[in-house]
């Protein structure tokens, strides 16, 4: 065993434990409510970072900041111990950096509207494809034009532009319908008052400031406090961890089949990444969670049921941990002997009747072997957590965020020159261009009038038009600023 190896739990004396090398393999946990997802996710997340790791997870409930203090003796825990090698057990806290796209309990987590690019951003809208295309025509105009996106009202902007000037961009972006734009100005509203027009802005959120080692060696925990924000916009938050993902997969380099993993990153409510997603965005995220374990990123998604996560990512899953599940209808128990079924035989047990029949804290685990082929799964006791189980007060929230070392760095939120200002500013320009049209041909005409040499078509050039012929004339020197976009249609290369 090599010490990127971690113990998960054990049950009789014998314990089953995490390959570090297969920690870029993903993973799976699932169970229904109050079986202790939570804690494995707790147990999983230190580890990591215990082995220098940085790890990135989100507390959907408010009870996972307590693995930043040591946890404290209980007669339970003893107990739990008792049933699995115990040896360098030891209460011990984890270095963490709390984040909060409301600013409130951790530092303010934002991304730009051209970061986000396209493709997420009309699966947060959920617009129809009608709209999804005008969404697409939106964002290549403004890369064509080196118009920067960065909050809504930067979109507002250009969908209006759009609309205003449906008539001259249509030969080459397609039919610009009013109807359509409107109804994603309406989308846009929603998503205001669900908190994109805090969430969408600058700064955005730094990849290298979620990768940390403390001076210890240990990797740095981020815990995004997401309570807040799914009670206001689950699509929010889920759209903000495809663009994460998307992010690590676009930046990272490839490292091959690392001892241990580059990053981890933990899922939580899986099932909201992929309700009413479409195909084409589900196969973006499948592409993505196959080739990013290259990069040394592992996934782990978290929820209630595997048949949460689409089938063909389920075949990407390494490690896979079920607590207990519900049989009391049918389609329950159909669905038991399907996860039943995914797993390998284990002749000591009857899979499926284990399955609903775990207690707290106990699992049924599959691991990787060191040649990356699946296990027999086991049936363990989850073991305790070295942190604490359950949250910190909010003095020790506060202690900790004071002594954050990025403290500062995102706290003001910073409105540069984008869109809305440069669409304004050429507004402006069109207007006195207009005007000095206009007087030109007053003056050519009172010259006409008076037998003067001037003649003018008498066709005054209107502001949009002048502005819309402006664009499409520096659209072929611009093409070298074009914007690249990756897998999931989030910038290429990061910001710009």
């Amino acid at each position: 065993m090599s010490a990127a190896d971690f113990l998960i739990g054990g049950a009789e004396g014998k314990g089953l434990y995490q390959l570090g090398s297969m920690g870029n393999r993903h993973g799976l946990v699932t169970g229904a409510t109050g079986t202790g997802k939570t804690v494995t996710l707790q147990v999983l997340a230190e580890s990591y970072a215990r082995m220098g790791v940085p790890v990135f997870a989100a507390d959907i409930k408010g009870d996972l900041s307590g693995i930043a203090v040591p946890g404290t003796p209980h007669p339970k825990i003893d107990e739990r111990l008792a049933a699995m090698p115990a040896e360098g057990f030891f209460f011990q806290g984890c270095p963490v950096v709390f984040w909060d796209v409301f600013g409130q309990s951790g530092h303010p987590l934002r991304s730009t509207i051209s970061e986000m690019g396209p493709l997420l951003l009309s699966s947060l809208l959920g617009v129809n494809e009608t709209q999804s295309g005008i969404l697409y025509a939106c964002f290549r105009i403004a890369d064509e034009q080196g118009l920067l996106l960065l909050d809504l009202k930067d979109l507002r902007s250009m969908l209006q532009f759009m609309a205003d000037n449906a008539a001259e961009l249509r030969a080459t972006y397609g039919n610009i319908s009013a109807a359509s734009v409107g109804a994603l100005q309406r989308q846009l509203l929603v998503l205001e008052e669900q908190g994109g027009d805090v969430f969408f802005g600058e700064p955005a959120v730094n990849l290298s400031d979620l990768m940390h080692v403390d001076f210890s060696g240990n990797g740095v925990i981020s815990i995004l406090d997401a309570s807040s924000l799914m009670a206001r916009s689950p699509k929010i938050y889920a759209t903000f961890l495809l663009w994460l993902l998307a992010e690590l997969f676009e930046q990272l380099p490839e490292v091959g089949n690392p001892d241990k993993p580059v990053m981890v990153f933990f899922f939580d409510e899986a099932h909201l990444l992929f309700d009413n997603a479409p195909k084409a965005l589900v196969d973006k995220i499948e592409q993505v969670v196959r080739l990013i374990r290259s990069k040394g990123v592992g996934i782990y998604f978290i929820s209630q049921s595997p048949t949460d996560v689409p089938e063909q990512i389920l075949g990407q899953l390494g490690l896979k941990i079920q607590h207990a599940l519900r049989a009391y209808t049918p389609k329950e128990q159909k669905a038991v002997r399907s996860v039943a079924e995914s797993f390998r035989a284990n002749p000591a047990f009857d899979t499926g009747e284990a399955i609903i029949s775990l207690g707290t804290g106990e699992a049924l685990v599959s691991t990787l072997d060191e040649k990356g082929r699946p296990c027999m799964v086991e049936r363990i006791l989850i073991r305790p957590p070295y942190s604490r189980i359950g949250p910190l007060t909010e003095q020790e929230r506060g202690a900790i965020m004071s002594r954050s070392p990025l403290k500062g760095r995102y706290d003001a939120a910073v409105d540069r020159e984008s869109a809305f200002e440069m669409l304004q500013v050429r507004a402006r320009q069109s207007m006195l261009q207009a005007e000095e049209t206009r007087q030109a041909e007053a003056t050519a005409k009172a010259e006409q009038k008076d037998g003067g040499w001037f003649s003018g078509s008498g066709r005054r050039q209107g502001v949009g038009e002048a502005l819309v012929k402006s664009a499409v004339r520096t659209i072929g020197t611009q093409l070298g600023r074009e914007i690249l976009r990756g897998v999931l249609g989030s910038l290429f290369g990061g910001k710009r």
